[in-house]
């Protein structure tokens, strides 16, 4: 992402788990764990829209950390639809931030992730800002979020999205009463339309 970027790698459930860290200038907020999109589909953790969320994280304060999924990348194991996944970003958030101020992100496959990921570790965890970015709602089973987390939440869809389509993700929205803000005309990777991503999710972690 930056020359700055550290590279890093540690044990997780099915082997090593690669994760790229970017900090802030100044003192960190706190770390922010974010997902990236299917891994049987090209995604990994330098996806675009994945380092457009690191971007908005690191320069709104918190330190950025960014993971291969198992089988993408230096990381070992191999694609495991969803459960090992969890697994994963669940050990990267132990590894990466086991106390302290934390965030949740991910896109698309990511998003679903994340979703598990947030209702797993909540309430013993108190997580400070959760973004899902066109949450794979037609493809999985995205988890709910509380009710008493919804401040902290931010879903962004694009309104054009052929990937996921927005249907799929207000439908999932709707019998939780949760707000999601639809970017006019964007597609499920925002070609064209990533700053206005950035500063959506910087506007929502001021």
């Amino acid at each position: 992402m930056n020359a700055h970027t550290q590279k890093s790698s540690f044990p997780g459930p099915a082997g090593a788990i690669e994760m790229a860290l970017d900090a802030p200038a100044g003192a960190s907020r706190g770390v922010a764990v974010i997902a990236h999109p299917h891994p049987l589909f090209g995604g990994t953790l330098d996806n675009k829209v994945v380092q457009t969320l690191a971007r908005a994280f690191t320069q709104s304060g918190w330190t950025a950390v960014r993971f291969n999924f198992r089988g993408v990348g230096a990381s070992e194991g191999s694609y495991d639809e969803g459960r090992g996944e969890v697994e994963d970003m669940l050990a990267v958030v132990q590894q990466a931030a086991p106390d302290g101020a934390l965030a949740l992100a991910g896109f698309s496959f990511g998003g679903f992730v994340t979703s598990q990921v947030f209702a797993r570790l909540q309430p013993a965890r108190a997580i400070d800002k959760l973004v899902l970015v066109a949450p794979a709602a037609s493809r999985f089973a995205v988890a709910t979020v509380a009710e008493a987390a919804h401040e902290q939440t931010l879903v962004i869809h694009g309104e054009q999205d052929d990937t996921v389509p927005l249907q799929a993700v207000m439908d999932w929205a709707r019998p939780q009463l949760l707000p999601v803000t639809v970017v006019p005309g964007g597609g499920h990777f925002f070609h064209g339309q990533l700053p206005l991503l950035k500063s959506l999710v910087a506007r929502h972690l001021r």
